[in-house]
């Protein structure tokens, strides 16, 4: 598959005029970093593994490429899942109205969905790819893993994408299979987590027959609840860590406890759920809370994420809105015709309009929640790449325009790595990480112009894979290094030196509004001033707003 022409917010021929606001920003980000031309040239990217000034070093050191942020959402939903509301055209016109250059249509397994839904969308889909090539359009599915929760699937477009998904729907999924809590099978663990690793397999090798050109596996909600154990995890990332490339870093249904409106034990990402027969025992009651909006697994400076970038693996995280009800919205389900059901149909009524406010959780696509992939060129394949390469950072209410994360050596003129990248030095050597920053430059869709407060270090000794496969601490791994940034505007880099000791490590970033933190899950000593559940009923989102960034590992070479 060839890749798509150069997008117009990338092309500097068009007038900034003809662009929407969150394009012009996007443009000014991009030329300011000289990624116009070359950059996006057609054709293949060219990412030297070392600068020429590294290789007579044996290898030390990086030289990764210059980036474009591309903006997207991994977890939507249309009326072609079994409990959603909205039509594929109107989550497709959110999704453009707040901003996003890609976006998956992560529809729900079911029968119905199987058999005629999927064929169905995929219609829709071919259409709008061909009338808006600027808007980068995956077809997914959202697995009920065997034993555990949900996961995104998404493949590459091409001709065996939609054959794909249904027939790893049909084969693999929990919920058809009967193997997902709830269901009869699910006391049957062994068996049913061994089909998870079986099914991930699978998928890795469509990919390498060259059935489909890509595909990639991404947990979701993991801790919504708690089934899915660290043991898990594990086992789906080792199956084939090019396809199971990360989880869900905050979960959707981030309008869940805007104060007065679902109820007073409502929980941001509706995690509102207690612990039942098929939780993993290992978790803490807190787990199943969100921190600041995001999932306890990624909150808790040295939790289960930095356990699992403790092994020197990475493991990508992302936001998303996983939209099936939009708060406040007026829209309700459509009549059923007689004769007609989901499992018969896999398609839901359009949807009316009430004029009233209906039940909602979410925001819409783009609208709250934003996943920022770092790419060399444009297209579906690029998307990809960047999120098996780690290059993403996330963030809610719009709170920044743009982040740049490099780790350099300082006896290197070079770029260093970024996101998700690798660094090569000598013990002793001196690095540097530096943090450019730009900064909310318009109001979000809540009227607030989103102001950073803070950005901290988080820092992490790699040790290699563990012994205790459901291990979820890291306990090496703590904030080493805060920024204050208050009434900073525009952009601006924080340069921040890295100590290079025997051990190899990482580093990774997260910041604030500065409007609600607190002492970290596991003490002071590890996280001051961390993300902090709210009472229940009472968390509104848009006081409450982080941005976190996949990690960048350094290796030592001894």
């Amino acid at each position: 598959m060839t890749e798509q022409q150069l997008p117009e917010w990338a092309d500097p021929s068009v007038s900034p005029d003809s662009l929407d606001a969150q394009g012009v920003s996007r443009r000014g980000l991009l030329r300011r970093a000289g990624l116009f031309g070359a950059a996006f040239a057609l054709g293949p990217a060219v990412t030297p593994a070392f600068a020429a000034s590294d290789r007579g070093l044996g290898g030390l050191g990086g030289h990764d490429p210059r980036l474009a942020y591309l903006v997207g959402d991994h977890h939507v939903h249309s009326v072609y899942s079994h409990d959603a509301k909205y039509t594929f055209s109107q989550q497709a016109r959110a999704a453009a109205r707040y901003g996003l250059d890609w976006m998956v249509f992560n529809e729900h397994s079911n029968f119905g969905h199987a058999h005629y839904g999927a064929a169905l969308e995929h219609q829709e889909i071919l259409k709008a790819r061909a009338e808006n090539p600027r808007r980068l359009i995956f077809q997914g599915l959202e697995w009920y893993i065997p034993a555990a929760e949900h996961c995104t699937v998404f493949a590459a477009p091409g001709a065996h994408e939609v054959d794909l998904l249904t027939r790893f729907e049909l084969a693999y999924d929990g919920k058809l299979l009967g193997y997902t809590e709830g269901s009869a099978g699910a006391a049957d663990t062994a068996r049913n987590e061994a089909h998870a690793v079986k099914a991930i397999k699978w998928l890795a090798e469509q990919r390498r027959s060259g059935y489909v050109d890509d595909v990639l596996v991404l947990a979701n909600h993991p801790l919504r609840l708690g089934i899915d154990s660290p043991h898990e995890m594990r086992n789906w990332r080792d199956a084939a860590p090019e396809i199971m490339i990360g989880m869900e870093g905050a979960p959707g249904a981030q309008g869940a406890a805007i104060p007065g409106w679902r109820g007073a034990t409502s929980i941001r990402g509706e995690y509102e759920n207690k612990p039942s027969a098929q939780s993993w025992s290992g978790y803490p009651a807190d787990a199943y809370l969100t921190y600041g909006g995001f999932d306890w697994a990624t909150a808790t400076v040295g939790g289960l994420w930095d356990a699992l970038l403790a092994e020197g693996r990475l493991f990508t995280i992302t936001t998303n809105s996983d939209n099936h009800r939009t708060v406040f919205d007026t829209w309700k389900n459509g009549d059923w015709p007689a004769g007609q059901n989901f499992d018969n149909t896999g398609k839901l009524p359009d949807p009316v309009n009430t004029d009233t406010a209906q039940p909602g959780s979410d925001f819409w696509p783009g609208e709250f929640s934003r996943t920022h992939v770092g790419v060399t060129r444009y297209g579906y394949r690029a998307v990809m790449e960047g999120l098996r390469a780690g290059r993403v950072w996330l963030d809610h209410g719009h709170l920044l325009d743009g982040l740049e994360v490099r780790v350099k050596r300082d006896c290197d003129g070079g770029r260093g790595v970024t996101l998700g990248g690798r660094l090569r030095v000598r013990k002793g050597e001196r690095i540097t990480l530096y943090v450019t920053v730009t900064t909310a430059s318009r109001t979000n869709s809540q009227g607030v112009l989103p102001e950073l407060a803070h950005v901290d270090v988080i820092r992490g000794t790699v040790r290699g894979p563990v012994t205790d496969r459901d291990a979820w601490q890291a306990p090496d791994t703590r904030v080493v290094h805060t920024d204050d940034v208050s009434g900073r505007r525009g952009t601006y880099t924080l340069r921040i030196p890295l100590t290079v000791g025997d051990e190899s490590f990482y580093v990774r970033l997260r910041g604030s509004d500065g409007n609600r933190h607190g002492t970290g899950y596991l003490g002071a000593a590890v996280d001051p001033h961390g993300p902090i559940p709210h009472q229940p009923g009472d968390g509104d989102p848009w006081a409450d707003t982080w941005f976190y960034s996949n990690p960048v590992f350094v290796d030592v070479v001894r």
